[in-house]
């Protein structure tokens, strides 16, 4: 049974970092084209957030694809954390009241991705047989 599963992780894994990109990706996509829509509107591009956006949109995008993942989530994930402790931890000292439940769990997903890597699926992977 554990040799089937470990089989199965490098799989597990891709999914785990596409739907990460796919959820991550509506959050550049609200700050930079307002879709979805969002009570805080647009910012604007030179702004922190507007930065942020751009990060999310094209680092959600490299993610899903597999391509330089550990470098990418390696930025993203810092990009998580920074975003915690500006925005979230100043209101509250529980993640449950100031909302930041998610971005620290982007942070460690993120995290997770430079250590083990883009998983079955990926460019990395495709360039790497390829080499």
């Amino acid at each position: 049974m554990i040799n089937t599963l470990n089989a199965q992780a490098p799989r597990v894994l891709a999914i785990l970092r596409v739907v990460t990109g796919l959820l991550f990706l509506q959050h550049g996509t609200q700050k930079l084209f307002g879709f979805p829509p969002s009570e805080m509107g647009q910012p604007p591009i030179a702004s922190l957030m507007g930065v942020g956006g751009i990060l999310e949109l094209v680092g959600s995008i490299l993610i899903i694809i597999g391509f330089q993942t550990r470098i990418t989530a390696f930025i993203l994930s810092g990009m998580m954390a920074v975003a915690y402790w500006m925005f979230h931890a100043p209101s509250s000292i529980y993640p449950v009241l100031n909302g930041g439940e998610l971005a620290i769990m982007y942070c460690f997903v993120f995290l997770y991705m430079v250590f083990a890597g883009p998983g079955a699926w990926s460019v990395d992977g495709s360039r790497k047989a390829a080499v």
